[in-house]
Parts: C-alpha cells; structure tokens; sequence
C-alpha cells in the first residue's frame, strides 16, 4: 500500500465522524420547504480552509432572499495550469414521512457498516469521500500532479440555478480542465456515467367551474379534463417516442405524471381548478422542445372538445449531454477502476439529471461516478463506510494521476 492509501484507511475513524456531524446540519432545498444549506456551507468552508491553498465562497441570493453558498477549495498541483475538480452537492431533499424512517433522519446512526441519514448517500458521500482524498494527499506531504478543486454546491436538487449554474460565469473552470461528479452509480462501482437524458418537468393547470357534486350539469370538472388530458399524453408519448437506445438504463424515454396538487378540500365540490405535473426523461434522439409542442397541441385539442382551459408551463428543462467515451477524464477513471478495484468498467447514460451537463454544454468533458446502493430519496437513506473509503482512495489516485508511491 502506499502511504496515501494507508492514510486514508488510518482515518476511517475521522472520516464517519466528519460524515455525522455534517448530517446533523439540515441542509434541505428551500423548493421544498426547507432552510437551504448556508449553515452547511459555512461549516465546511471552515473544514476546507484546513486543507486547501485557497478557498473562495460565492453565495447566490434566491428569490426568498437566501444566500445558497457555492464553496470552491483548491489545492494546488505540480502543474497549476489544469484542475481537477470533484464536484458534490450540499443541499437534499425533505424527509418525508417520518414514520417510514427507523431514526431520526438528522441524527445519523452508524451500524452494520453504514451510516444512516437523509443526504448521507445523496450527496454527502461525494462530499466526504472527496474531501478525504484531498486531506490524505495533504497529509502525507505531497502535491496533485495538477491542481485538485473541491466544489461544494448548493440548489441541485431543484435544478441548480444556485448553483453550478451560478458559478459557471465566474471564470472557475477551464476548457482543459477534468470534471467527476460523484453522484451517481452502481453497488460495485463499475458504471461510469458519461451521459444524461433530457428532462422536462411540466406543470399543468385545468381551468373549468366549480359546483355542487349533484349538479354536475351547472359545472365542469376540471379535475375529469385534467385526468383525460394526461392520459392522452401519456398514450401519445409512449407510443410515437418510443425508441431505445442501449447507453441508458431503462433504455427508452420516460414520460410520468407524477405530483398532484390539492383541488377541493371535500368530497361533494366539484373542481373548478386542478393542477398536476409531468416527469419526462428523453432519449438524445428526440428534440426536447418538440416534445413540449406535443404536449400543447393536446392541450388545445381537449380543451376545444371540453371547453376547459388547459395551461402548460414549464418547470424546469434540461437537454441531454453527453461526454465522449475517449475522453481524458474517462481513460483516467476507467484505469484507476481497473487497478484499484480489479474490475472492468461499464460506460452508460443515466435519466437522472447531475451537474455534469453544465460542463458538457460549454464543452469541459464531465464523467458522473460514485459506488452507491440505490437508496437516494428514500426512508433509512444510507451510505457505506467501506464506499466512503475507497471512493477516496480513487480520487486521490486520479488527483495522483495514479502515481502514489
């Protein structure tokens, strides 16, 4: 072993108590109701003025008046001329219902090898296990072959406008530059992400007039167009988008209706306003925006038959990206997979959105990896000590450009 790698073992100890304590700071998107990540941020800023060169913070302001922290480390290379930058979030989504957890959810638990927490998988093991990476090489003495950049970003959970996206004019990253984005992957580790579907959240408000659920006749039930209108989507999507491509898991687009606004508060009204949303992930076959022109021909069509007014509004949209598969920074992963772990990487597309496709649309090649249990966004969220370990021993041997002895 060499001395790195022997160091990051000797702070296991360190690394599950930095993991816990960071946990115990909400740090849940104000989209969803919660009080952002500043306390978060400002508490690793302190831990990544301990290790790095330079730290600088840049907070955005939200239109709650929130400062969302953005925290950049550097520690600087033998050749300063390139980073590499590990990028994490901060920020997570609620709890929910609080029943279904075994803990209190920001009161991690460590057992049977895992750390139990809502973020300790998404994102908190990017953060940890990177951060471990860069205070091992710190610790024994030596310097990355190129500058190795610690990003900590807040707001990707609902989008990133506070985020990455905030940063991406700051004059931060360089064309040159090579980008892991820990937030996703597989149980062994082998999947390296190098692209992402499309995605489109779509927000679809029935107009119709509300009345007495015994007279019918003297309304129109928005909630009944509501339903009409998204299952008619739902056939035509399916059905006329329908290709596969075998880069993603699953291999076609997908096309969900997913949140339900509440209508009416009893049962005997009848709507005159419902709102629910879609969840479309597509292949990088289809155009996105010819997708969402679709979707409104539909919605004339049934409000001309029904006489309800249908409204779609965008949410959020994203394009598909892609990395090239020969690219530097997959060669370089791919390699350190193959003699750190003795396995063979697997190269696919995700349909989940990460803050790579920032890079991948200004042209920075940005490779999504991480060894993860699929358990983001559920009750007794975790993450594996054992993962939060070797995933940093791979980012120092990537910092390392896989000389460590």
């Amino acid at each position: 072993m060499t001395s790195i790698m022997k160091k990051i073992d000797e702070m296991q100890d360190e690394i599950v108590n930095f993991m816990v304590d960071m946990i115990r700071i909400k740090a849940v998107n104000p989209v969803s109701g919660g009080e952002g990540e500043l306390k978060r941020g400002e508490w690793l800023e302190k831990k990544l003025k301990e290790i790095c060169d330079e730290v600088k913070r840049y907070d955005a302001i939200d239109e709650r008046g929130l400062k969302r922290p953005n925290i950049v480390g550097i520690i600087f290379g033998e050749d300063r001329s390139r980073t590499l930058w590990i990028i994490s979030h901060i920020d997570t989504v609620p709890e929910g219902d609080l029943s279904l957890w075994s803990h209190d959810p920001y009161d991690p638990v460590v057992k049977d090898g895992k750390i139990y927490g809502r973020g300790t998988l998404d994102d908190g093991q990017g953060v940890v296990s990177s951060y471990f990476a860069a205070k091992a090489i710190v610790e024994s003495g030596k310097r990355p072959k190129i500058n190795l950049g610690l990003v900590f970003v807040s707001d990707e959970e609902a989008g990133s406008r506070y985020g990455v996206h905030f940063l991406m004019d700051k004059d931060i990253f360089m064309k040159d530059d090579l980008i892991v984005v820990p937030d996703s992957g597989n149980s062994d580790g082998s999947f390296v992400e190098i692209a992402e579907k499309g995605s489109v959240w779509l927000k679809i408000t029935t107009q119709g007039k509300q009345s007495h659920a015994s007279m019918p006749h003297l309304g129109l039930n928005a909630h009944r167009v509501g339903m009409r209108f998204a299952l008619k989507v739902d056939d035509y999507l399916h059905n006329t988008y329908n290709g596969k491509n075998p880069l993603f898991e699953p291999p076609y687009s997908t096309f969900e209706i997913t949140k339900k606004e509440k209508n009416v508060d009893n049962v005997n009204t009848i709507p005159g306003t419902d709102v629910f949303y879609f969840d479309f992930r597509i292949l990088p076959e289809y155009e996105v925006d010819k997708i969402i022109e679709d979707v409104k021909t539909i919605a004339e069509e049934v409000s001309s038959e029904t006489g309800a007014k249908i409204n779609v509004e965008i949410v959020q949209k994203g394009e598909p990206s892609q990395t090239p598969k020969d690219s530097e920074i997959v060669k370089k992963l791919e390699r350190a997979l193959r003699e750190l772990r003795g396995i063979e990487p697997r190269i696919g597309g995700i349909g989940g959105g990460t803050v790579a496709a920032a890079f991948r649309k200004v042209g920075i090649p940005a490779v999504v990896w991480m060894t993860a249990d699929d358990v983001e966004h559920q009750p007794d969220e975790f993450c594996r000590i054992e993962n939060l370990v070797n995933d940093a021993k791979v980012f120092a041997y990537l910092a390392m450009d896989g000389e460590v002895e």
